[in-house]
């Protein structure tokens, strides 16, 4: 979470479709006599710029990540880290921590959970908290053949350094292309409102790239815009138009 305009108005993810998504749960199981699963994956990824709901979180510069989820039925839980830009977001990491669960309806995946966005060694601004909770609600499903899509709320109590209520809504779509040699394409994007409700700022975001995946690895090619201008002392805008590679891997 950064003080400035838009992540403090927007606390991870995270309804990337490819870079703020943690990895899906993968292959080691351990049923119990229900027929339910336990399952878990980790997560790794190198980015060009960590950039969240429209800002970048690392200063338009790269940034490691990684994550480890689980799953058990319809439970989930999980944990999800980044290097952030210690001048900009109050320390040189961000942990985020998040659980709920996914009922299905026919065709439709249903997401209820709760987020909390931590700063571990960070100083505390100079009013309220730089951690951040989140409550979030949403749902997904195959809308057409190869066509898939999302709508995701989420909503906040306080933003960072005591700076307000907030909502945030998220819409997302992906098309699986044909298989190009030994890559599996698909083409994405979303589009994201935030609107902090004590003060009436608001502001949008949009992305949309490419992911090639490859085995246990996915190679996505973003760009990125927003409609507010988000500026550092030094001059540097975090929120303007940017082009943004990301390559992950996750097991197992």
């Amino acid at each position: 979470m950064t003080p400035t305009f838009a992540k403090t108005l927007g606390a991870a993810s995270a309804a990337l479709l490819m870079l703020a998504a943690p990895a899906s749960a993968g292959g080691l199981s351990l049923k119990d006599d229900a027929g339910r699963t336990f399952e878990w994956s980790v997560n790794a990824a190198i980015t060009s710029d960590y950039v969240f709901r429209g800002v970048s979180q690392s200063d338009n510069d790269p940034a490691l990540q990684a994550g480890i989820d689980f799953t058990y039925g319809i439970l989930y839980a999980g944990a999800w880290g980044s290097s952030v830009d210690e001048d900009f977001v109050f320390g040189n990491l961000e942990i985020d921590y998040y659980a709920g669960i996914k009922p299905t309806l026919g065709a439709a995946t249903f997401d209820f959970g709760v987020l909390y966005y931590t700063y571990p060694g960070a100083a505390e601004p100079a009013t309220g908290d730089v951690e951040v909770f989140e409550l979030k609600a949403g749902v997904s499903g195959e809308i057409l053949p190869s066509l898939s899509g999302s709508q995701t709320f989420y909503w906040s109590p306080e933003a960072q350094g005591d700076a307000g209520e907030y909502w945030v809504s998220e819409t997302s779509l992906s098309y699986t292309l044909p298989k190009v040699f030994v890559f599996e394409p698909s083409i994405s994007g979303t589009y994201g409102y935030v609107e902090n409700v004590d003060t009436d700022a608001e502001m949008s975001y949009w992305n949309a790239g490419l992911t090639l995946g490859y085995d246990k690895f996915a190679f996505d090619f973003r760009y990125w815009d927003s409609d507010v201008d988000t500026l550092t002392p030094s001059g540097s805008n975090l929120s303007d138009e940017r082009f943004v590679f990301t390559a992950k891997v996750a097991f197992p």
